[in-house]
């Protein structure tokens, strides 16, 4: 086989990237993560490669299976830890989380069993919100610092040894696969050396191109609500998009998917039938019906939906190990109480998650397109309505860095603005980077080379993204600002006067932070790194 060094797709590994390994001084967390960071794809690459989309795709799989073998493992060989493949536009990863749950639930003894069905869960998940470790999770709780450096330089050193075997030289990063793929890798070998029983595999973008994709026979697949995102890589269209995301669908393996536009689910089921097998369209479940008396452990109305697709994923899980009493009707019967109970303790960071300060309420959830910013609004009307005695002054903090930024944040204010039937959902708007801190920049774990960083220094999108708001919201007061730490710090000293002037309450500003996870994840470390008053 061909040096990856020589093929088209190799030749653009080569630009922007370290021409040699970082320098590992040590086997630590830190030296791991900054090793991972040198994999990262930077700005013009990824301008490149939605050039030469066609020829990125098709080279993906293979290359990736050839990585894989690298690191001494065929894709068969990860069929032994029952993979949950999942892919979908929005709702993926809070239905990765629910399934991860309930199956979690069966890996304990219960009543006269010998032993539990299952031994450990593993959940792999993107992007991390403050700790790449974060990704690659077991029986929900992220890897260990020291596990997470011992399985990322156990992949590194197989690479190394692989690539001088090919008479090639380890220092040249082309010799490792870029940053996604990388953690993907990773992830494989982590569940199969921890003997994870089964893993419930989250898509990065798209299915039939993903790199997650050498999965040759999942124990099931499941796909969340569609929308358009990703149309450099996808298309343009709703069923361009749902071809790629079917293409996870594997022969003989059952799947299923939340309800999709008529066309969509058309095609769903075309590309389901070509594999031989079939996807069931998930109506919902009459237990997670709005007033049931089950509370999922992911605030939002629209969670109901990715909960059903979840109960259906997991119960064809089940029913393949061989756990009794999950019935094939699961759908229409009352729920077991194991799978209640996994999707009350389901969590996920960053999606419909309240902060509470004493001055400040931080209301939570990205929103990367026009479907899922309006959803996202939706929940935060949900959080006004419920404070409706507070008149305090309403914050947003919100950035979008490499999509149209503008189109959400109209999409954003339409939404908000019809719910609560005025024209100024905010007092005030502030727009910031996805850099963490002032004086520090980004925490390593949230270092980001794949924007224009001309662009991020000049807040080329901020400040565009004020003029937007201005004009649609003249009476807010807008802000700009190169970091997260800067919008909190306003933030809390709006706060902090609001409390302290005549004839105030004590009521805390609700603050809305939404759009890019990369800011949601930015937001999450400076709160808990540099905390307020409680």
């Amino acid at each position: 086989m061909r040096s990856f060094r020589q093929t088209s797709f190799g030749k653009y590994l080569n630009i922007g990237r370290l021409s040699s390994r970082p320098a590992i001084m040590s086997r630590n967390y830190e030296a791991a993560i900054a090793a991972l960071n040198s994999l990262q794809t930077n700005f013009a690459i990824v301008q490149q490669l939605r050039d030469s989309r066609e020829d990125m795709n098709l080279r993906s799989l293979p290359e990736t299976i050839e990585w894989l073998r690298r690191i001494g493992y065929q894709p068969s060989d990860l069929d032994r830890f029952n993979p949950v493949h999942v892919a979908g536009t929005k709702g993926k990863g809070s239905t990765s989380a629910f399934i991860a749950s309930i199956l979690s639930q069966y890996t304990t003894v219960d009543g006269n069993d010998s032993s539990p069905p299952l031994s450990k869960i593993g959940l792999y998940t993107s992007p991390h919100l403050r700790f790449a470790r974060e990704r690659i999770q077991i029986d929900n709780a992220p890897l260990s610092e020291e596990k997470f450096a011992q399985y990322f330089f156990e992949v590194w050193d197989r690479l190394d040894e692989a690539a001088r075997v090919a008479g090639e030289d380890p220092a040249d990063l082309q010799t490792k696969p870029q940053y996604f793929r990388y953690l993907t890798l990773m992830a494989f070998h982590t569940y199969l050396s921890e003997g994870v029983s089964a893993a419930v595999i989250e898509c990065g973008i798209g299915g039939e191109y993903d790199c997650t994709n050498i999965l040759e026979r999942p124990a099931v697949s499941a796909i969340t609500s569609l929308g358009i995102d990703h149309v450099a890589l996808l298309g343009t269209t709703i069923d361009k998009i749902a071809w790629h995301k079917a293409g996870i669908i594997k022969p003989g393996v059952k799947a299923f998917g939340a309800p999709q536009a008529a066309s969509a689910e058309k095609v769903l089921h075309d590309r389901a039938a070509e594999k031989g097998t079939e996807i069931e369209i998930v109506a919902g479940h009459p237990d997670l019906t709005p007033g049931g008396d089950i509370k999922l452990g992911l605030a939002g109305d629209f969670q109901r939906t990715n909960a059903a697709v979840a109960v259906a994923a997991a119960a064809e899980l089940l029913r393949k190990v061989g756990v009794d009493q999950i019935p094939d009707d699961i759908l229409q019967k009352p729920l077991p109480a194991k799978f209640r109970r996994g999707l009350e303790l389901a969590r996920l960071g960053g999606r419909c998650e309240t902060r509470q300060e004493r001055d400040v309420t931080w209301c939570i959830d990205g929103g990367h397109t026009q479907e899922s910013i309006r959803l996202a609004g939706q929940w935060f009307t949900s959080q006004i309505i419920a404070n409706s005695t507070n008149k305090k002054p309403r914050v947003l903090i919100f950035n979008q860095q490499t999509r149209d930024s503008n189109s959400l944040a109209r999409a954003l204010h339409e939404t908000l603005s019809t719910a609560l039937e005025s024209e100024q959902p905010f007092t005030h708007a502030i727009f910031c980077t996805n850099v963490t801190y002032k004086s520090a920049g980004y925490r390593p774990d949230l270092v980001s080379m794949n924007t224009d960083s001309t662009e991020v220094e000049k807040l080329q999108v901020q400040n565009s993204l004020a003029e937007t708001w201005r004009s649609i919201d003249p009476g807010t007061d807008v802000k700009v600002y190169s970091t997260i730490e800067e919008a909190v710090d306003f933030t809390r000293e709006l706060a902090s006067q609001e409390k302290t002037g005549a004839g105030k309450d004590d009521a805390p500003i609700l603050t809305f932070v939404t759009g890019s996870l990369h800011l949601v994840g930015g937001l999450l470390d400076v709160i808990e790194t540099k905390p307020g008053p409680q």
